[in-house]
């Protein structure tokens, strides 16, 4: 299949383009198509992966932390080592992220998603490897590399190619498609906590490793398949161009230099107030997720154990647990879809600055909402209304990061500036896990319920996740800083 260039739209140094009338994506040719199916395929798989870990972590540190197979480590211990391990990944998405974002700018957007697609892959695969915490930790981290220079380099590359009116849109959907990788993960995890998935394991570990063989645990099973995105590899590989956007700028000996340079966004006034604005607003939505969102999961195993053990004992109550913890996993995200979607119409019709308050607020309100109910009201079903209303507004705000973070900087720094508000925030944001892990942990461990005064293990979770959620007053504060970019073209 061959593609010509894109159309003029992607040249440096454009003014404005005069609005056309009609559906945006009447705007876009055959090879638009083809670079936003790419960007959108390799950040699916990214987030996919992201999934998994969350969908793993507990189980793989109840495992890695057992000093002997039928003897389970304490579950503070578990609880502590899950943030760390949280912790450990971010801080390698947040330099893999500075990392592969100069490189984007120096090397090209194409070539270093290709990299960073390789990298997440084989090191996922990795992980299932895992003997202990300290060897699950360095392959989390080492994942952690490329998939935090994937988001960069695929915005980067969708922002340049595509026509102005159309960007925004092409960015939204970009993002919302990512909801379909996280999907995919629940699925995946769903499809082992079934008998019929765990019947395939069992038949093919005996294939290939002989009947007396135990067949792996699902979480390293889960790793295992978080391979397969290295595939996309093969259809990026001497298809996928730089934009002729990039092109222009890189044969420039005088811009030559400035290509990826932390000097030249720092140096620069304007380029130092966008990143440091970028970054206040990542922080805000990242530990959000990370650090509060995403541990979900771990509440709603321990609110549905406490429920669900009247009835169910032993492996019985282990399946239906991980089942209704994989369709929590799924309605969170398929929320985020619709989320990412209400972000992308809001910012077309209103401004940039207007959408990220109503979603910062929308997130607060909504997560702090999900701790205190889930569980509470209809037991399990709360999963199914709950769940999905906070992914649709935590997630929201990350469908305004694919789309004003792009519009912050000029081509030479697009990549190096996005990644650094995207992924150095991760640093910083990296005690939220750990921050969330020491609250479950030590300061609400021994809390009793407030709404009934008993013990419940699902407590510790339910205040540490809304005594967190002030973290998105912090994405309202930077707000009155942050330039509006609605309607302009990429800056150069």
């Amino acid at each position: 299949m061959h593609f010509t260039d894109p159309p003029d739209s992607s040249a440096p140094g454009d003014v404005k383009s005069t609005p056309m009338h009609g559906p945006w994506w009447k705007e876009l040719t055959g090879y638009h198509w083809f670079v936003l199916t790419v960007a959108a395929l390799g950040w699916l798989f990214d987030t996919m992966d992201q999934q998994l870990f969350t969908l793993a972590r507990m189980p793989a540190m109840r495992e890695v932390l057992a000093s002997a197979p039928d003897v389970a480590p304490a579950e503070e211990l578990v609880n502590t080592y899950v943030g760390h391990a949280t912790a450990v990944f971010l801080m390698g998405w947040a330099t893999g992220g500075v990392f592969f974002g100069i490189l984007g700018d120096r090397i090209g957007r194409a070539r270093t998603m290709l990299l960073t697609i390789l990298l997440y892959s084989f090191c996922t695969g990795l992980s299932a490897l895992s003997w202990n915490f300290t060897s699950f930790a360095a392959f989390r981290f080492l994942t952690g590399l490329g998939v935090g220079g994937e988001f960069a380099v695929g915005v980067a590359l969708v922002a340049e190619v595509m026509p102005d009116r159309a960007r925004p849109h092409a960015l939204g959907w970009l993002q919302s498609l990512s909801a379909v990788g996280n999907v995919s993960a629940a699925l995946i995890a769903f499809w082992l906590s079934t008998a019929g998935g765990t019947s395939i394991v069992a038949n093919v570990s005996h294939l290939l490793f002989g009947s007396e063989a135990t067949p792996p645990s699902p979480w390293r099973v889960m790793f295992v398949i978080g391979t397969l995105p290295a595939l996309l590899a093969l259809l990026i590989m001497g298809r996928l161009k730089e934009p002729e956007r990039w092109r222009s700028v890189a044969v420039s000996d005088e811009v030559h230099q400035q290509l990826g340079s932390l000097r030249e966004l720092f140096g620069t006034p304007r380029w130092r107030h966008n990143a440091f604005v970028g970054l206040a607003l990542a922080f805000a939505g990242v530990v959000g997720l990370w650090g509060i969102g995403f541990f979900n999961v771990e509440l709603i195993r321990k609110a549905l154990e406490k429920g669900f053990a009247e009835q169910l004992q032993g492996e019985e109550l282990k399946s239906k647990v991980n089942a209704w913890v994989s369709i929590a996993s799924l309605v969170q995200n398929i929320g985020a879809f619709f989320g990412i979607q209400a972000f992308m119409r809001l910012t077309n019709r209103t401004s940039r600055r207007f959408a990220f308050a109503v979603s910062f607020t929308a997130a607060a309100f909504a997560t702090a909402l999900n701790f205190l109910l889930v569980g509470r009201i209809a037991g399990a079903y709360d999963i199914l209304w709950l769940t999905p209303l906070m992914g649709a507004c935590q997630l929201a705000i990350f469908g305004g990061y694919a789309i004003y973070f792009p519009e912050l900087f000029p081509t030479r720094l697009r990549s190096t500036g996005t990644s650094f508000c995207y992924n150095i925030g991760r640093f910083v944001a990296a005690v939220g896990p750990s921050m969330l892990g020491y609250l479950t942990g030590s300061v609400f461990a021994h809390t009793a319920d407030p709404f009934t005064g008993g013990a419940d293990p699902a407590t510790p979770y339910r205040l540490a996740g809304v005594t967190m959620c002030s973290v998105f007053l912090l994405g309202l504060l930077a707000l009155p800083f942050a330039p509006e970019t609605k309607d302009q073209p990429l800056p150069e």
